[in-house]
């Protein structure tokens, strides 16, 4: 452990081993003992489970050294520039811009678009599924971009979280009933795709960073819970550009 506290790096790769070891607990028992079948191409596993491991220890590592300071000197900066307008513009371009390319998000839509064309929701031409996905994808990046925007302003007003979030949740319960049957499992999985590797470090240091430098905040109770209202909006946003269609 002496060794670990030498060296930063090290430490991640123990922690990163550490945080896959149930994952591998789980496949083995259930392989070993419940299927009760060899473990097929065991090199390639011991091989991939390494790769996972650094790359698990780089990407963690890259958080705390560029994405983490990086939101946080932004929301410093606007916070000492004072103003609000560039701070909520900033917000909105950030959330649209890191979703729109999300390569979750667009694996999701295509493969809806493909769905859609099969069920013959939409035309089965190529055209008509590059517009039915890229459609997506833009609702998804707006309502993240929104909810960000939405946030960012709850933290400068200091308005209560759960305000929002309860607001949210009976958006989707409202809408649901209305929005196309096809279009409401999409609209429910988009929220889950909005959490990606570079959004959600980013939003939340941004969040921690504006909480911290605006006087009277709380960076513990106003800095997070950005990411759990973008997660609300898509679904909303979704099953209206269905009713739209």
């Amino acid at each position: 452990m002496i060794m670990f506290g030498k060296n930063h790096f090290i430490r991640q790769l123990f922690n990163s081993m550490l945080d896959l070891l149930p994952i591998l607990l789980v496949v083995l028992i259930f392989q070993l003992f419940v299927i009760q079948q060899p473990i097929p191409n065991i090199g390639e596993l011991v091989l991939g489970i390494v790769f996972v491991i650094i790359g698990l220890a780089l990407f963690v590592q890259g958080l705390e050294q560029g994405l983490f300071p990086l939101g946080e000197a932004m929301a410093y900066a606007f916070a000492r520039k004072g103003s609000v307008t560039w701070l909520l513009i900033f917000a909105f371009s950030l959330g649209f811009g890191t979703t729109i390319a999300e390569p979750s998000l667009v694996a999701v839509a295509d493969e809806a678009a493909n769905i859609a064309s099969k069920a013959k929701v939409i035309a089965s031409t190529q055209e008509a599924q590059h517009h039915y996905a890229f459609g997506l994808r833009i609702s998804v990046a707006l309502s993240v971009g929104f909810a960000i925007l939405v946030g960012v302003l709850r933290i400068i007003k200091g308005w209560p979280l759960h305000y929002l979030i309860l607001c949210g949740y009976i958006a989707v319960i409202i809408i649901t009933p209305f929005a196309p049957a096809s279009i409401v499992g999409i609209a429910y999985d988009a929220g889950g795709v909005t959490t990606s590797t570079i959004t959600v470090p980013l939003v939340t240091a941004l969040g921690v960073g504006l909480a911290t430098a605006i006087k009277g905040r709380n960076p513990m109770i106003d800095g997070f819970g950005l990411i759990a209202f973008a997660s609300l909006t898509p679904m909303v946003f979704v099953m209206a550009y269905g009713l739209l269609l």
